[in-house]
């Protein structure tokens, strides 16, 4: 699956119960998934290349009923330092500075109006 730099690449939608989500959107849209554990579910593009998204465990007690969740969503970034970099520049704050996870880094950070979205790098590939 081809990434676009900072283009928007990926939206995780949150929820209280994973596997109520994944039969919800299966039953409705036929989607299919790629579970990495009871708290999350990668959202199989349609066309079988990659994830267009997926599915995170709200741990914190929220809800997206309640309007404390909602979807986040995610950028992808060919440099994610220089990426965080504009992000300060531009203004806005960096929730959660750049974390490692299974393919590769990303941050959080939150416009000048208060939404949050997220920029990943996809992880180097061995070889």
């Amino acid at each position: 699956m081809a990434h676009t730099h900072h283009g928007i690449d990926y939206v995780e939608l949150p929820a209280t119960d994973v596997a109520e989500a994944k039969a919800f959107y299966g039953s409705a849209f036929g989607w299919q998934f790629n579970d990495y554990g009871p708290d999350y579910a990668g959202i199989k593009a349609t066309d079988g290349d990659g994830e267009v998204g997926g599915i995170n465990r709200l741990s914190d007690g929220s809800s997206a009923r309640t309007g404390t969740g909602g979807p986040l969503v995610l950028m992808y970034s060919d440099d994610l330092d220089a990426s965080v970099a504009a992000v300060e520049s531009a203004g806005g704050t960096i929730d959660d500075p750049p974390f490692e996870f299974p393919g590769g880094r990303r941050f959080h950070f939150s416009d000048p109006t208060g939404n949050r979205l997220g920029v990943w790098q996809e992880a180097p590939h061995a070889g």
